[in-house]
């Protein structure tokens, strides 16, 4: 199973998750919900500023900030960056100890804050070697409103699907019925 960068290189998605033999999306109800929740947040993602860059130039010259090529951490905390400041994120990644946040919800801020602080990588310290295998034969990702439609979609069928009392109280027969389920069952625990 081939990994593939879609969109913004950084988060890496299982090819047979994400598309069909045929190459294109998959259903999303059929994704898993990681890869469904980074997929739909990368189209919001797409058009966006690298973070350093707009921490340079501010709100009032933010045309100046190079759009974000690279995207890393974790959905709703992610850092966006541009080629020319992904060394900077890496080095304060690796070196500086921000790998030590990596999960945690002040992942962003805290590299936003080493930053603004004038910190920089070395000279010459490097990204990794990209690797992009046929990146023009991926199907080319929602616009920001297709993902906010295709995540209203994604959110509808979750609520239809798991919201078992709503179904209940609003009598829609078309729903699951609870009352056929057997919600006594003992399942063995772990102890």
């Amino acid at each position: 199973m081939a990994k593939v960068s879609v969109g913004l290189r950084g988060w890496r998605f299982d090819e047979d998750e994400v598309f069909t033999e045929d190459g294109e999306w998959a259903p999303l109800d059929e994704m898993p919900d990681d890869a469904r929740n980074r997929l739909l947040r990368l189209g919001l993602l797409m058009d966006q500023p690298c973070d350093a860059c707009y921490l340079e130039y501010g709100e009032a010259e933010k045309k100046r900030a190079n759009p974000a090529a690279i995207v890393y951490g974790e959905p709703g905390d992610e850092v966006l960056l541009c080629d020319d400041h992904e060394p900077d994120f890496l080095y304060w990644f690796r070196e500086e100890g921000g790998s030590e946040l990596a999960g945690e919800e002040q992942f962003r801020d805290e590299f936003h804050e080493w930053f603004v602080a004038d910190n920089r990588a070395p000279e010459g310290y490097g990204p990794d070697e990209h690797v992009e295998e046929a990146p023009s034969e991926l199907p080319n990702l929602p616009t920001p409103e297709e993902a906010q439609r295709r995540l209203e979609q994604a959110v509808d069928f979750e609520e239809k699907r798991y919201d078992l009392r709503a179904a209940e109280s609003e009598g829609e027969d078309d729903e699951l019925d609870v009352a056929d389920l057997d919600l006594d069952t003992e399942y063995p625990s772990g102890e």
